[in-house]
């Protein structure tokens, strides 16, 4: 019993830590024409709005997805929440959380009879409203903060594993950096990476989405000239960014990159 009442207080200990910690991404709303982009944003410790930051965004996957703007700290805050992160690479972190009923990305899905997925990428056409709300998000954050515009990331796990290379498509002079994990896309918008650092992450055993997505977009990546890096973790399913986040030198690899593009331009896509 003594032992139960110990795993229960430490359980608890851990929740309420985690909730004060994931207090410090303020909560906001994006509104713009009708629709709402709820999101949670990091400022830096002792931050002054008088210096220039990195910005970090940082898309979720399906299952946060909703209008609680609470699921999307899910995976991915705590790295940016660790006190050695925080003093050694000061950014503006901000995680937008996508409506249930879109995806990131131009994807279509299809189930089989035992509930498999299949994804088919779309290349060009009109961005998912989600995406468009972020676009913007972007733009607007570029001008309620002084922003490093050579130093802005972007990170995505699952769904936003694919909306990560769908917003640099997107965005093509925006990204120093990308890290997208148990994610994909059309192997055809290859050539419009080339101007972003890439690290690649995928689970050898994700039955969710399947490595095969990520090792398409690595090959086509390569064969355009895209500087890339790809980890597979043989053993790992689709939860790969628990090893992903658990890489040593994760974060010194994105804030190393710098870029020297506009931040606000984007593609005709």
């Amino acid at each position: 019993m003594k032992k139960i009442l110990f795993v229960l207080a430490a359980t608890l200990l851990w929740t309420t830590a985690d909730a004060q910690d994931h207090a410090l991404f303020q909560k906001f709303r994006f509104i713009q024409n009708g629709d709402t982009l709820p999101y949670r944003l990091l400022l830096p410790e002792h931050y002054d709005p008088q210096k220039k930051y990195p910005l970090v965004l940082f898309l979720h996957g399906r299952g946060e997805s909703g209008s609680d703007n609470e699921a999307q700290l899910l995976h991915g805050a705590a790295i940016f929440l660790k006190e050695e992160n925080r003093k050694q690479f000061p950014a503006i972190v901000v995680f937008p959380q996508n409506a249930a009923k879109y995806y990131w990305s131009n994807v279509q899905t299809v189930a089989d009879s035992s509930g498999k997925r299949s994804f088919y990428f779309i290349a060009g056409g009109e961005p998912s409203p989600s995406m468009q709300l972020v676009m913007a998000l972007m733009r607007n954050l570029d001008r309620q903060y002084k922003i490093k515009k050579d130093q802005v990331y972007v990170m995505g796990l699952s769904m936003g594993g694919m909306g990560t290379f769908e917003i640099v498509n997107r965005m093509p002079h925006t990204f120093a950096a990308a890290i997208p994990i148990c994610g994909g896309a059309d192997p055809g918008i290859a050539g419009n990476l080339k101007n972003t650092a890439w690290w690649v992450f995928h689970g050898g055993k994700d039955e969710v989405v399947s490595p095969e997505y990520s090792r398409k977009m690595v090959r086509a990546m390569k064969a355009n000239g895209v500087p890339v890096q790809f980890t597979v973790y043989p053993g790992a399913g689709h939860n790969s960014w628990d090893a992903a986040f658990a890489e040593p030198g994760l974060l010194g690899w994105l804030f190393a990159h710098k870029r020297k593009n506009n931040f606000s331009k984007t593609s005709n896509n």
